[in-house]
């Protein structure tokens, strides 16, 4: 009987047999643009170990892009002495990026949902879709913390909090890598390892400083959590330096805080162009080789996207004894690994044309986007005008969104990447494309540097999604007996108000208005926000500020939907409108999920997952600061506030608003002294006291009263989205242990420390409705990888006997 062997253990065997030429193979990928057969055997005559898979954007159907997978993996596999197959990566932030495949919301409005089982169930479709076109690494989920709206790519993001970001992102990771298709399984690559978005300025790829300790705590926590809970494979350093090192090139990072500290064992590969951007743009090493040296000495194992550093002189110094050959031999032997883990080896290919419609286009995944839709939305300010109760004869429906299939999709998704078809310019870092020009470029929306978008976008767009109606479709569809008129009004960015009065006639003859405002979330210069595209200014554009302001002088009950990567901050909106939705990106039925809020058919439920500042002045600003700093500094002053402006944000984090209402009551520990290593259980009963179905996200804060560090004033533990019908009573239940409560010392060890902490039950941050408190015994030093990171939840019955409860007590 043949012995059946372990991934690492085949690894091994393989790379014995392999030279220096095939393993430095295995080290870089390959971009092809388009693909050469020429090009591929002169530039990677031993093979290559990764393929981007950026070209299948372009193709039509998925038997094209199977095809084309096919094609380069048989001359990769070809090309290396062993047949080592090339994994082909794909983003897949919201989806993957062909045509065919199901889109969902940006990852801030899916944070905003706060389910992680939905998530878990969206991350297994694009696990499916991405392996199904032979792609076996998803270059997703973002883990980063985003705590400043000027930073272009929030909109990727789980938001600001690290227990939302680790139970969220852990759950699409344990999605994408739950289960293969023939065999090929993919694997997720969270990205950008580490503290990028903590940048100075807010500016994409600029140093970040960050002290030992913030780092850890918060930073890193969800890639930790992603590590231990959801086994997660595969990391993607970030462009920036950290403390003065690029990340790329550091062993204190890549090896001594990802691998020995957190336990990581797969692959650390590198963003795109990061590794020769150590040399071109962070100055650090003389050369690219010596840039590609430092690099795989601290720790990267692949170079993306293409051969640069990780090139023949590097192996001629391996080749020399100038390198040791184990520094090598580590990084091939880890690729191989998750090649063998992957099933790359069995099945290295894309499916047929019949099995790929068997996975492509499922009603399955078409209620999911639509369900990720509505669970996105967040309703921030109601006076009871939503939802549209009496039929409305004549409304007013305003602002370039709501006339725009595109700006229901954001960055990072297949119909954001399809505008650079109509010349707009690429502001991806690491990505070089064809120049493409049009009637538009160089021309744009005056005030600002945004490009202006072209006239035919719309139309590219409904080719792409001919069936996702735009908000306007969408509205006249399920309000038939409304006579609607539509007006430009403005445009996403600058300060041309030349349309404003045309949009303020149809208001003024209107019975309802509906705004809609916000920017433009995508990639390339037709976009407002984005990789790449950061801001000074996270309020809306002058254009729509001041429209607000004039439509406000008309006394109209106005409803306000804002589209955006970032959350609306509007003095206007505030002002001028009865309700406020915040929509973010919902993706391609995403109209459809608006209208079935505005109309009462489904209860938002959306709860923020950032803290929405009045101006970027005050940025950044996040709950979870430090006891006496922001806007609980305390100290006294002449004033409790800047001088123009609170120091609290505009939105609340976890701050959303209901059709119905909800009781908190009954709040239960299990008990009120623990041992370190103990647990507490946390029992609460929620009811619906108001006429609507709808949901309500618990949230469970931990505050630790006095402790030998300064701690954040409340940290987020615990929280549970469940949904209740007029009436109805439910026990939510979370089971905390204690070693969520580690922090790191004054000699920076992991420890969890005697005292008293508060427990604070509420449905946002600043609104807590019931608390209580436990006492930790003792101290107790632990390893941080181990610690816990987020409480498990559970729903009963009022009155059935805790789960938790039995379960501790038959541990006892």
């Amino acid at each position: 009987m043949k012995e059946i062997k372990d991934p690492e253990s085949r690894a091994i065997e393989l790379l014995s047999q392999m030279n220096i030429e095939e393993k430095m193979g295995q080290l870089v990928g390959y971009y092809p643009k388009p693909y050469s057969e020429e090009e591929l055997e002169r530039e990677y005559p031993h093979g290559a170990g990764q393929v981007a898979c950026f070209a299948m954007r372009e193709m039509k159907t998925l038997e094209e892009i199977a095809t084309h997978q096919r094609m380069i993996q048989d001359k990769i596999m070809e090309l290396s002495e062993h047949h080592i197959p090339a994994i082909f990566h794909m983003e897949g932030l919201c989806g993957i990026l062909i045509r065919e495949a199901d889109g969902f919301p940006s990852g801030i409005g899916r944070a905003a949902s706060w389910d992680p089982e939905l998530e878990k169930r969206i991350g297994f479709v694009v696990g499916r879709e991405a392996a199904a076109v032979g792609a076996s690494m998803v270059l997703a989920p973002v883990l980063d913390i985003s705590r400043d709206s000027r930073f272009g790519r929030q909109g990727e993001t789980y938001g600001e909090d690290p227990v939302l970001a680790a139970s969220m992102g852990t759950a699409y990771v344990e999605g994408i890598q739950e289960k293969g298709v023939n065999g090929l399984r993919a694997a997720a690559a969270a990205k950008h390892f580490l503290g990028y978005h903590n940048s100075q300025g807010g500016i994409h790829a600029a140093n970040c400083d960050i002290p030992y300790r913030l780092l850890r705590e918060v930073y890193a926590k969800p890639f930790q959590a992603a590590i231990r809970k959801g086994g997660l494979k595969t990391v993607m350093p970030c462009y920036s330096s950290l403390n003065g090192e690029p990340v790329s090139a550091s062993r204190e990072i890549l090896t001594g805080l990802l691998r020995e500290e957190m336990g990581f064992d797969g692959l650390a590969v590198s963003d795109y162009q990061a590794v020769s951007e150590i040399h071109t743009r962070q100055k650090v090493c003389e050369s690219l080789t010596d840039a590609g040296m430092r690099a795989l000495r601290a720790g990267m194992d692949m170079e993306l996207p293409s051969r640069t550093c990780f090139n023949e002189e590097l192996g001629q110094w391996f080749a020399s004894g100038r390198l040791d050959m184990e520094i090598l031999d580590t990084a091939v032997k880890r690729i191989l690994t998750e090649k063998f883990r992957m099933g790359l080896f069995d099945n290295p290919y894309a499916l047929g044309e019949t099995q790929l419609k068997e996975i492509f286009h499922t009603e399955e995944a078409s209620e999911l986007t639509l369900q990720a839709a509505l669970e996105s939305l967040v309703l921030l300010k109601n006076d009871g005008i939503l939802p549209i109760k009496a039929p409305v004869k004549k409304a007013a429906v305003i602002g370039y969104h709501a006339a725009s299939t595109r700006s229901l999709f954001g960055g990072y998704t297949f119909m954001s990447m399809t505008e650079r078809w109509l010349g707009a310019r690429n502001t991806m870092a690491g990505v070089e494309e064809e120049e493409i020009t049009s009637d538009c470029d160089n021309q744009l929306y005056p005030g600002s540097y945004v490009q202006q978008e072209h006239p035919l976008a719309e139309k590219l767009a409904k080719e792409l999604r001919p069936d996702s109606n735009n908000l306007l479709e969408q509205l006249k569809m399920i309000m038939p007996g409304t006579d609607f008129s539509y007006a430009f009004g403005y445009a996403h960015a600058g300060e041309d108000m030349s349309f404003h009065e045309e949009a303020l006639s149809a208001a003024e003859e209107a019975d309802l208005v509906i705004v809609t405002v916000g920017g433009k979330y995508g990639t390339g210069s037709m976009a407002s926000t984005g990789e790449g595209i950061d801001s000074t200014n996270i309020n809306l554009p002058p254009c729509q500020e001041v429209f607000l302001e004039k439509l406000e002088k008309l006394h109209k009950p106005v409803i306000c939907i804002h589209f955006d990567g970032r959350p609306i901050s509007s003095d206007g909106a505030e002002r001028c409108a009865n309700a406020i939705l915040e929509a973010w990106n919902p993706a391609e039925r995403g109209a459809e999920a608006i209208g079935k809020v505005l109309l009462g058919e489904y209860n938002p439920g959306g709860k923020l997952p950032v803290s929405a500042a009045y101006h970027a002045g005050q940025e950044p600003v996040y709950y979870n600061h430090y006891n006496g700093s922001s806007y609980h500094q305390g100290t006294v002053g002449a004033y409790r506030s800047y001088a123009d402006r609170p120091y609290e944000p505009r939105y609340f984090f976890g701050y959303g608003l209901s059709y119905t209402s909800f009781e908190y009551s009954d709040l239960t520990l299990s008990t009120r002294k623990t041992e370190p290593s103990g647990s507490v259980t946390a029992t609460v009963a929620v009811s619906n006291t108001g006429a609507s179905e709808g949901d309500e996200i618990v949230q469970l804060y931990l505050k630790d009263r006095y402790a030998s560090m300064t701690r954040p004033v409340m940290e987020l533990a615990g929280f549970r989205r469940i949904r209740l019908k007029p009436g109805e009573s439910q026990n939510v239940t979370f089971h905390i242990q204690i070693s969520q409560t580690a922090f790191l010392d004054i000699n920076k060890k992991w420890k969890i420390e005697a005292g008293w902490v508060d427990v604070l039950i509420g449905a946002s941050s600043q609104d807590i409705r019931l608390s209580d408190s436990f006492c930790i015994t003792s101290d107790l030093y632990i390893d941080g990888k181990d610690r816990e990171f987020y409480a498990e939840t559970r729903i009963g019955q009022i009155g059935e006997t805790d789960y938790f409860s039995k379960r501790d007590e038959a541990v006892r």
